[in-house]
């Protein structure tokens, strides 16, 4: 129990997107949509690659991986979203706010790892492609994916424990549709800096060395690129890293602006934009980028159509 201003810590209300009654259908409908192409997308992104002998390569081992992430990292959200449009009173308990913050968190800790492992394994296939498998050892990109998982959750453990360490004022209106940090702290009826301290080591920590590991590797994958004399052969190597840099640059793009932009300066319409962005946007293009100009991966679907094909055959032809 929680004295003086400070109220019980049950639950918390959130305000979803009720300001908006008249879209309330066209909305649910659309995130509907948006939240199956993800799960569809990348559950067979991964199914593919699981099955694709040729795609068993460190690439494909991340980017598999960093399906599963953004599977994980969308449903984190996206079930308690879709079913909020149909109540009246959008609680949410105190433990299971707790709980949503801990998983997005370190699941976006978990991605940004995953991409600063995948520039590194792109700056090695390019830079140097006689020690490529030596150096991405599966062992190795294990462990580096290991890396990637326990440094996320445990972003998300010390984000998450300081902020359900202030104390909460009523009425506990949460102006977002699920359990994100800045509007948490504008509940706190206590004083947030040292939670403002800890969030902006933690992303410095976090994302700003994965950020240094991607500049850093994209500027060696630059200077090797550049060095290949042919255009062809640059062209080619560009390609390869192409999909990678698209999606890092709308991850880390749209995850700073929403997290180091000045509270003062925004409104909590526009958070809501750029996390349905980086929330749920995001894990469903990544699939389609990685797949729209890759030719491995139509090979990959081109082998599978055929191989149902000859199934399809098969069962006709045996009684």
């Amino acid at each position: 129990m929680a004295t003086g201003n400070t109220s019980v810590k049950t639950s918390f209300i959130l305000v979803g997107f009720s300001e908006y009654p008249g879209l309330q259908v066209v909305l649910f409908v659309l995130f509907l949509a948006i939240y199956l192409m993800t799960l569809a997308w990348n559950l067979g992104l991964i199914v593919l690659i699981r099955m694709a002998s040729h795609l068993h390569t460190p690439m494909y081992f991340f980017l598999g991986n960093l399906s599963f992430v953004d599977i994980s990292y969308t449903s984190s959200v996206a079930p308690k979203m879709l079913c909020d449009f149909f109540k009246e009173k959008k609680t949410i308990s105190f433990v299971g706010c707790a709980v949503q913050l801990f998983f997005f968190i370190g699941m976006g800790g978990t991605e940004c790892c995953l991409l600063a492992a995948m520039a590194y394994d792109r700056y090695t296939a390019i830079s140097s492609p006689l020690l490529y498998t030596a150096l991405m050892s599966p062992a190795i990109c294990m462990g580096m994916t290991v890396t990637a998982y326990a440094g996320g959750f445990l972003t998300g453990l010390v984000e998450t424990s300081s902020v359900f360490q202030l104390h909460f004022c009523g009425p506990r209106v949460i102006n977002h549709f699920f359990c994100d940090l800045p509007p948490l702290l504008v509940l706190s009826c206590s004083s947030t800096f040292l939670c403002q301290v800890v969030n902006f080591l933690v992303v410095c920590a976090v994302g700003g060395s994965s950020a240094l590991i991607v500049l850093v590797s994209y500027g060696y994958i630059i200077a090797a690129v550049l060095k290949i004399h042919s255009t062809q052969g640059r062209t080619k190597a560009f390609n390869t890293c192409a999909s990678h840099l698209t999606t890092v640059i709308l991850f880390y793009g749209s995850g700073l602006f929403s997290y180091l932009h000045s509270s003062v300066s925004h409104s909590r319409n526009q958070d809501k934009v750029v996390s349905i962005f980086y929330g749920a946007v995001i894990p469903m293009l990544n699939p389609i980028i990685y797949s729209l100009r890759n030719r491995e991966i139509k090979d990959a679907l081109s082998k599978l159509k055929e191989r149902k094909k000859q199934m399809t055959s098969l069962c006709l032809i045996v009684p």
